[in-house]
């Protein structure tokens, strides 16, 4: 039995969107000799177990694991220690030549948890969910950024980005906001997806969920415990649709798999672990490795929605590259790619200065925020005698950080903070290391 061929059979629950338990050994879309390890290896690490324990760990039903554990026994791998009250409380252990055989498994990969999802069905089951079939209007996007400071344009670009499926590119100067837009898009992120723990290829375990990425959520749509036939394959988290952000840290060796000879599988890339929503590649310039270099390794995934991944074996497979990509950065498009590539780029979003209005609202509810009360006359100070003498924009950065310099002396005196000249200028030379 291969992966990828029994993987068809896996049933789908259509009304929640959620993947069915299997109900048989094949449905699993597992080698039965694979599973024979994945337990021995359990049993091994965990000592002895009960049928219902072993369920948990395995995240399998336990009337499929009954059918594995019968061949076990058949083969001397494991024994029944004692039997309870019911077929749940039945105790399993290892023989010798089991321990033996599992400590042969251990050595080879020590994986010993959740079973993962072949191939083939995790490609269903990203397709089925795919970021690219989330409905985004303008009243979705009006609610999500509801209290930003935002120019309405800006807004209707993002929101018919975001809908498409296809990459943003956003630039504008340093602190024009281009980051915090970035994280915000997240709330434009609709609906739940089912993320497995982990999947198997030609024989190899990639682990896909990632608590730091993934955050699971309750689901509202798993039956009664008794409706057997329509139990979620508990080997599948249900999740918020995933947001992945990376920084200067990226590099390429990051976007492939990375594998542990330590402990014998591999952890998926983080645009795999984003598939299905958002990765934002942030300060894009600021890699080890250069932009043509970080946009060459996905002119191919961006075009056909699937990247290409190699085991240390060498064995080549394809995976959904179904995301939002999103880069940032003070670099301007031109600088950053060729012609090709910008073609590929569905929106270019320039995030810029704002207007005095735009400005002042920001800086309003700042000082609100921050408990400094907002002063009008040193407002217009700031626009007149230090961003126009100085040649700042307005940027939508500034308001805090500002008016944060400004509570931070008061706090340090021990006094009322105050938006005075004096504390502006304080503060002013402080952040833009001026005289």
């Amino acid at each position: 039995m291969n992966a990828s061929s029994s993987a068809r059979v896996i049933p789908f629950d259509e009304p929640s969107g959620f993947p069915r338990a299997p109900r048989t050994l094949e449905e699993t879309g597992l080698p039965l000799l694979f599973l024979v390890e994945l337990a021995a290896k359990l049993l091994f690490v965990r000592g002895q177990l009960r049928l219902t324990e072993l369920s948990q760990q395995l995240r399998l039903p336990a009337n499929v694991l009954e059918s594995l554990l019968a061949f076990m026994r058949a083969e001397r791998i494991c024994e029944v220690m004692r039997r309870g009250e019911t077929d749940g409380d039945i105790l399993y252990e290892l023989t010798d030549a089991g321990r033996a055989r599992a400590a042969e498994f251990l050595g080879r990969c020590k994986y010993a948890g959740a079973a993962p999802v072949g191939l083939a069905a995790y490609v269903a089951q990203v397709e089925r969910q795919s970021v690219t079939k989330m409905c985004v209007t303008r009243e979705g996007v009006n609610e999500a950024f509801r209290g930003l400071i935002i120019k309405p344009e800006v807004c209707d670009q993002l929101g018919a980005a975001m809908g498409s499926g296809r990459a943003l590119f956003l630039y504008g100067p340093a602190g024009a906001g281009k980051t915090y837009l970035a994280e915000r898009l997240a709330l434009l992120l609709d609906g739940d997806v089912a993320v497995p723990h982990a999947i198997l290829v030609d024989g190899e375990i990639i682990q896909v969920f990632d608590p730091l990425i993934h955050a699971p959520v309750e689901d509202d749509h798993r039956p009664a415990v008794l409706d057997n036939l329509l139990r979620p394959d508990l080997r599948w988290v249900r999740c918020r649709r995933p947001v992945a952000i990376t920084g200067g840290e990226l590099t390429l060796r990051m976007l492939d798999l990375d594998y542990d000879a330590g402990t014998g599988f591999y952890q998926a890339p983080p645009h795999v672990k984003a598939n299905g929503g958002l990765f934002v590649v942030d300060d894009l310039g600021r890699q080890l490795v250069t932009p043509e270099q970080l946009m060459n390794r996905w002119i191919v995934p961006m075009d056909r929605r699937h990247d290409y991944l190699a085991l240390h074996s060498g064995t080549k497979f394809t995976l959904p590259f179904d995301v939002v990509l999103v880069f940032s950065t003070n670099l301007m498009p031109s600088d950053v790619a060729d012609p090709a590539f910008l073609r590929r780029l569905g929106y270019k979003i320039h995030i810029g200065p704002m207007d005095e209005d735009e400005y002042r609202n920001i800086f309003t509810c700042v000082c609100e925020e921050s408990g400094v009360p907002f002063d009008d006359a040193v407002f217009q100070t700031l626009l007149n005698d230090y961003h126009a003498v100085h040649g700042q924009p307005l940027l939508a950065c500034f308001p805090r950080d500002i008016v944060n310099q400004i509570a931070d002396l008061a706090r340090y005196l021990g006094e009322p903070a105050q938006l005075t000249p004096d504390a502006l200028h304080w503060a002013w030379h402080n952040y833009f290391a001026t005289r």
